[in-house]
């Protein structure tokens, strides 16, 4: 998407709500606030860096070759729960089994569409918030700092950019040699596009759905990967079962009270990586040809720079070489880990598990009216959190929040309250 931003800072350095990042998480907020409060467009600024909406999203699909999201049709971020499927009613070869999943580009013509029919290419400024401090005793306004110098206040501040930390292995600081940085890569910085990777050895680590994405797409280009996962493969239409995606658990989850089991639910839930089964099933094709291996139940202990290649060591004693090492080990959310929220945390000191926040039932920060969605928000949203379906659990929370006067009067009244489940 290269939707251009059309505000310019100099025109309005004040704004109600200020929504940092203008990825999935943002958009479906966005659309679910003006569905509700048309007239509410002017008081709405959307941050981010890449100036165009869902930009990061968009890159990240191309450069790994999704083919279709993970999710049914019935998730997106238009708050017509049935707009998506009355827009691919001409593109049904789009719709793939066995629950109707979007293909990428029919999934980014729709958010394109809803867009433009909701204005919301006005709303963006193309700049990245640099820091964020809360408001002092007595006051109401935020003050962000953009990477230009520029300075915002606002009333609210919603943070969806939905940033994780990436896991790495132990093994990564114990490297020696300098290597070439484009022979070791975390995945979110592996572009297939760029590559030429015929009669190269690829090994991938990690057993999720961006191995197995990348995999393919360096078999395509003649490759020939090892793929590492330190446990068997795990086949799964959805990386959380079915049933978080309505009452069946969320029930339950809302019910606990111990903010330490519902990490362990969520954990539980998620499980680690997992592969789809249409994905599963093509790389058992490629293994049957020869052009991949995969060795599940193994780890990387060392890893040595041989002059132009990998040798890898691993815990069953067997040595792998390759001349690229990507690593798909997953990412983690760390509140403890978002340069924006250290003024916050500061002045609004919360409990925290696990990395992640324990906010009031708005999803609102205790202290000030910071609101946070994506996987930041899990232990109030569950294991879906940082998902499509997980934006529109929030926006159900956030958007009343917003809106509502009665709610606002009475977090005004008891700021610092305990916290609520």
């Amino acid at each position: 998407m290269s939707i251009p931003p059309r505000i310019s800072v100099k025109a309005m350095q004040q704004c109600d709500i200020a929504i940092i990042g203008a990825g999935v998480q943002a958009l479906t907020l966005v659309l679910h606030l003006l569905k509700k409060r048309p007239q509410w467009r002017k008081r709405i600024v959307v941050f981010d860096p890449h100036g165009c909406w869902l930009a990061r999203w968009s890159h990240q699909f191309a450069a790994q070759e999704i083919p279709h999201l993970r999710s049914p049709a019935v998730h997106h971020p238009h708050p017509d729960p049935f707009a998506l499927r009355r827009f691919a009613e001409g593109r049904p070869n789009e719709l793939f089994p066995p629950y109707d999943l979007p293909s990428t580009q029919l999934f980014e013509d729709f958010c394109r569409e809803a867009i433009a029919e909701f204005q919301l290419e006005q709303r963006l400024i193309a700049a990245a918030v640099t820091e964020l401090i809360p408001p002092q005793r007595g006051q109401r306004k935020f003050c962000l700092t953009l990477h230009n110098g520029q300075q915002w206040q606002a009333k609210r501040v919603v943070l969806a950019t939905n940033q994780t930390q990436r896991q790495l292995p132990d093994w990564l600081e114990q490297i020696e040699a300098s290597y070439p940085s484009d022979r070791l890569c975390h995945s979110d910085r592996v572009d297939l596009r760029k590559l030429h990777l015929q009669g190269e050895k690829i090994v991938i680590v990690g057993g999720g759905l961006s191995t197995g994405h990348l995999a393919l797409g360096a078999i395509a280009r003649q490759a020939q990967v090892t793929i590492v996962a330190r446990r068997p493969f795990q086949e799964k239409l959805f990386d959380a079962d079915a049933g978080w995606l309505g009452p069946k658990y969320l029930k339950g989850f809302a019910a606990e009270t111990d903010w330490q089991k519902r990490h362990q639910m969520i954990l539980k839930a998620r499980n680690g990586g997992s592969l789809t089964p249409a994905v599963m099933t093509q790389l058992r094709r490629a293994e049957r040809q020869d052009k991949v291996t995969l060795k599940p139940n193994c780890q990387i202990q060392a890893a040595h720079w041989q002059g132009n290649h990998w040798q890898l060591h691993c815990d069953n004693g067997e040595i792998l070489q390759g001349d690229r090492l990507w690593l798909a080990t997953g990412s983690r959310f760390d509140v403890t880990a978002e340069p924006l929220l250290t003024r916050v945390m500061e002045r609004y000191p919360q409990p925290i598990v696990n990395g992640l926040p324990i906010l009031d039932e708005y999803l609102r920060w205790q202290g000030c009216d910071l609101f946070l969605m994506g996987g930041l928000a899990a232990l109030q949203l569950g294991p879906t959190a940082r998902n499509i379906f997980g934006a529109r659990l929030a926006c159900d929370r956030l958007v009343p929040a917003l809106t509502k006067s009665s709610l606002q009067r009475i977090y005004q009244a008891n700021t610092c309250s305990g916290v609520s489940a």
